[in-house]
C-alpha cells in the first residue's frame, strides 16, 4: 500500500527513508546547496555521472554540485529495463554500416562508434582498478552480438559488409554463417521449427557486452557522494538557467521533498536532463539553441523470464529495420542480464507521448514550442508523414500483434511466456534545416556556447555506450587547455587510447582490449 503513495509524500513522512525503503544518507535530504559552485551538472543520469567523475579526477578541488530530480540516481534513460542495455559496438547494429548506392558497404561509423565504447570500457576499467567501483560483473557481462537478416538480398549485404569489416582490426574475429547447421549451433532457440529451405544469414562477434547503465551510474554515485567532494542533491529540480551580466549562470532550484527554492550560481553549467535538456537549454537564451526543437519517442518490450526460453538464447541479434522505422526501432531479440538474473527482451515498439521524461509532464511537448523552432517542427513533421503513420500503427497494436512479430524471430513463441514491458523515452532531436526548414535527427549531439560555459547533451543513440567519448567531447570544447595541459596525464591514465584511432593500431587495440577484458572480468 505504502508503495502506491506519491514518493514526495512518502519522503516527506519518512525523510530517512528512500521510496524502496532503503535507509538514505541524511545529507540528501535535509542539505542546502551553497549558492555559487565551480560546476553544476543538471541530471543524474549516466552521463552528469561520468562528467562529474572525470572532472574530480582531473581537479579534486572543483566545486562540484549534481541536481537530480527524481529520489535516485538513473532512474530515467540510463535505467536497466528502459534502454537495450546493448554495449553499443557496431558488432551488430546494421544502421551503422549503410550500403552506398554503388554496393559497397561503409564501415566508417561503425569503426567510429567500436572507438568510442572502447574509451567506456577503459575508463571503467579505470574506476575498478582504483577500487571507485566494485564487482564489475554486477554492470557488464560478456554476450555474443549477432546480425540476423533473411532472404537472398539482404543475406548479400550481410556478406559484403562481413568481407569489409573483416578487414578492420576492430571487428577481427567476426564470423559468418548462411549455413542452418551453424545457425542451429549459434541460435537455437531462433532456428527451431524453421523452414531447411528458408534463406537466411548472420554475423557473430564473441566480445558483445550487456551493460546494465543503471547499476554502473549508481555505482558511480555512491563512489562520488562517499568518497569526494561532490555535492549531490537528489530530489531537487532545476527550472531555468539564466546567464549573467559576468559571464556565469544563475539557476532556479527547487527542493521538491521541502518545497525551497533558491538560486544557484555557476561557472559551468553541464545539461544532462535527458527529455529535459531540451527546455532548459532553450531556457538559456544562447544563440546556438536556436532552432532546435524535440520529438518525443517511447518504447515497448516484450519480456520472457522462463528460463527455459533463456537458457535457449545467448545473444543479443540485430536485424533490418522495416521500411519508414526509426534506427532506434531496429528489431532485436536480446539476452538480458540485470541484477544477476537473465531474461529474454524483444522489441522496441514505438509508442507515442507528449512527456519528454517517463516522469515527465504531458504539456511537455506543448510547452517547448516557440518562435525560434515552430518552423524546424514542422518542416520536420512534414517531411516525415511517413514515420507518423508508423508511430500511430505501433501505438495501436494489441500484444497479440506484437507476439506476431516476436514469432519472425522464434516460430513457436506463447503469448504466456511474454509480458509487455513499457521502456524509456526518448526526445529526438529536430534541428534548423534551410531546405526543408526542420530536420529530425536519430544520433546524440553535444550543444556548447562559444564561450565554453554552458553544454547539453541531446538525442538518444548510441547514448550511454558512448558517455565518456560524450563527456570528453564536452570537455574538449570547454577546456581545451586544461584538457591538453595539466590534465593530460590523468586522461591518458584513465583512457590509455586517447587521441588514437584504434582502427589504425592493431596493436594498442589489442593492448586495451585486454586490459579491459581483465579489469572487468569479461569473458568472451
Amino acid at each position: 500500500m505504502l508503495k502506491s503513495l506519491n514518493p514526495l509524500i512518502l519522503i516527506k513522512l519518512f525523510p530517512k527513508f528512500d521510496v524502496n525503503f532503503r535507509i538514505m544518507p541524511h545529507s540528501l535530504t535535509s542539505r542546502t546547496p551553497k549558492p555559487k559552485y565551480d560546476v553544476v551538472l543538471i541530471g543524474g543520469g549516466i552521463m552528469s555521472a561520468t562528467l562529474a567523475t572525470l572532472l574530480h579526477e582531473f581537479d579534486p578541488n572543483l566545486e562540484i554540485a549534481i541536481f537530480e530530480r527524481l529520489g535516485r540516481f538513473a532512474k530515467e534513460s540510463t535505467a536497466a529495463w528502459n534502454n537495450a542495455g546493448t554495449g553499443h559496438s557496431a558488432f551488430c547494429e546494421l544502421n551503422y554500416t549503410p550500403e552506398k548506392p554503388d554496393g559497397t558497404v561503409d564501415i566508417t561509423k561503425a569503426e567510429s562508434i567500436a572507438e568510442q565504447f572502447e574509451m567506456s570500457k577503459q575508463f571503467w576499467a579505470y574506476l575498478v582498478t582504483k577500487g571507485y567501483v566494485q564487482d564489475p560483473k554486477d554492470f557488464i557481462n560478456s554476450c555474443p552480438h549477432m546480425s540476423l537478416v533473411f532472404g537472398e538480398k539482404d543475406a548479400e549485404y550481410l556478406r559484403k559488409r562481413h568481407e569489409k569489416m573483416a578487414d578492420s582490426v576492430l571487428f577481427s574475429g567476426m564470423e559468418y554463417s548462411m549455413d542452418h547447421e551453424q545457425l542451429r549451433e549459434w541460435l537455437p532457440l531462433v532456428m527451431s521449427k524453421r523452414n531447411q529451405s528458408e534463406v537466411m544469414a548472420a554475423t557473430k562477434m564473441d566480445m558483445g557486452t550487456d551493460v546494465n547503465f543503471g547499476t554502473l551510474t549508481r555505482k558511480m554515485g555512491r563512489h562520488l557522494l562517499e568518497d569526494s567532494n561532490v555535492e549531490v542533491f537528489l530530489y531537487h529540480e532545476v527550472k531555468d538557467v539564466d546567464p549573467r551580466e559576468d559571464g556565469k549562470w544563475e539557476m532556479k532550484v527547487k527542493d521538491r521533498i521541502h518545497n525551497h527554492k533558491q538560486e544557484v550560481v555557476a561557472d559551468f553549467v553541464f545539461i544532462g536532463a535527458g527529455g529535459y535538456a531540451l527546455p532548459l537549454l532553450d531556457s538559456s537564451d544562447i544563440k546556438e539553441s536556436e532552432g532546435y526543437g524535440g520529438f518525443p519517442v517511447s518504447g515497448q518490450w516484450l519480456v520472457s523470464h522462463n528460463q527455459e526460453l533463456v537458457e535457449k538464447h545467448h545473444a543479443k541479434v540485430y536485424t533490418q529495420a522495416t521500411v519508414d522505422a526509426p534506427p532506434m526501432s531496429v528489431p532485436h531479440l536480446d539476452l538480458r542480464i540485470i541484477d544477476g538474473k537473465k531474461a529474454l527482451l524483444f522489441g522496441p515498439f514505438a509508442g507515442f507521448s507528449t512527456k519528454f521524461l517517463k516522469e515527465g509532464s504531458y504539456l511537455d511537448l506543448p510547452e517547448s514550442v516557440n518562435t525560434k523552432n515552430l518552423r524546424s517542427l514542422f518542416g520536420a513533421w512534414w517531411h516525415n508523414l511517413p514515420l507518423t503513420k508508423y508511430l500511430i500503427q505501433q501505438v495501436a497494436m494489441t500484444k497479440s500483434q506484437r507476439m506476431q512479430h516476436l514469432r519472425e524471430f522464434i516460430k513457436d513463441a506463447n503469448e504466456e511466456d511474454w509480458e509487455l514491458k513499457v521502456a524509456g523515452q526518448r526526445v529526438q532531436i529536430i534541428k534548423k534545416d534551410e531546405k526543408d526548414g526542420g530536420k529530425l535527427e536519430f544520433g546524440t549531439e553535444v550543444v556548447v556556447n562559444k564561450n565554453g560555459t554552458i553544454a547539453s547533451l541531446l538525442g538518444a543513440s548510441p547514448g550511454a555506450s558512448t558517455a565518456v567519448y560524450a563527456m570528453l567531447n564536452v570537455l574538449e570544447k570547454c577546456f581545451p587547455e586544461k584538457l591538453q595541459g595539466e590534465w593530460k596525464d590523468k586522461l591518458l591514465e584513465m583512457v590509455p587510447s586517447y587521441g588514437q584511432k584504434l582502427a589504425h593500431n592493431a596493436e594498442l587495440t589489442e593492448k586495451v582490449r585486454n586490459y579491459t577484458k581483465e579489469k572487468l572480468e569479461l569473458e568472451y
